[in-house]
């Protein structure tokens, strides 16, 4: 993204998501950066946002003769949840699931959560059913351990009475299922790979997260 700072000259902003650690991080940081200097010819301010499960074990630069380089590195599990569960767009607010609950339960925060995202979502059950999607994958990604089904019965939300629900199942009831991969898990898995999409995530990272093949996340693009 361009911005353009109250006080200073524009700068390109890169901001890259990773939910695993890679050792190779580093290099592929330095190529994106070369890509992106010679596409805009401006300044450029990286960051890598951590959303893993596990320890955050990667660099955040490389060091040679010939070279000092250094990027931000943030780990989503240092952000108080209750930074992002304060604000007031739901796209915040399902990001919070990968804070620091610090000595909340997780359960307890994942139906504070729900609770919350329902008030936001108004009546547009369409946009409720995506956000409830994208919280549930994030949840998994970070292993919480969470039953978000009973923080649904507890809320009262039916999830299969909702819109994008019914016409997701249609839709995926015609195209079939990838073998080895159940109807309902690959629903879901297309509709928060399209919603991924929309938030600029890369394939590798849609594949990473959703368990769908890089050709068929590819297919959505178009």
């Amino acid at each position: 993204a361009k911005v353009t700072p109250v006080h200073g000259d524009p700068f390109i902003l890169h901001l890259e998501i990773q939910n695993a650690n890679d050792d190779q991080m580093p290099a592929r940081m330095l190529r994106y950066l070369a890509d992106i200097q010679l596409a805009h010819a401006c300044r450029v301010h990286q960051c890598l946002v951590y959303i893993g499960a596990g320890r955050l074990t990667m660099a955040a630069g490389l060091e040679s003769p010939q070279l000092h380089y250094r990027y931000e590195m943030l780990d989503m599990r240092d952000i108080d949840y209750r930074t992002l569960y304060d604000s007031q767009s739901p796209d915040a607010l399902v990001l919070a699931v990968l804070g620091d609950f610090g000595g909340d339960d997780p359960q307890d925060v994942v139906v504070r959560l729900l609770k919350k995202l329902r008030s936001l979502a108004g009546q547009d059950e369409g946009r409720l059913r995506e956000y409830l999607q994208m919280l549930e994958v994030l949840a998994d990604n970070r292993h919480l351990g969470v039953n978000i089904q009973e923080a649904y019965d507890m809320l009262q939300i039916d999830i299969e009475r909702l819109p994008s629900y019914q016409k997701g199942m249609e839709k995926g009831m015609e195209k079939g299922m990838e073998k080895g991969m159940e109807k309902g898990e690959r629903l879901k898995a297309l509709q928060v790979a399209r919603e991924l999409l929309a938030l600029d995530f890369s394939t590798e990272q849609i594949a990473a997260i959703t368990k769908l093949p890089p050709v068929e996340i590819q297919k959505l693009k178009g």
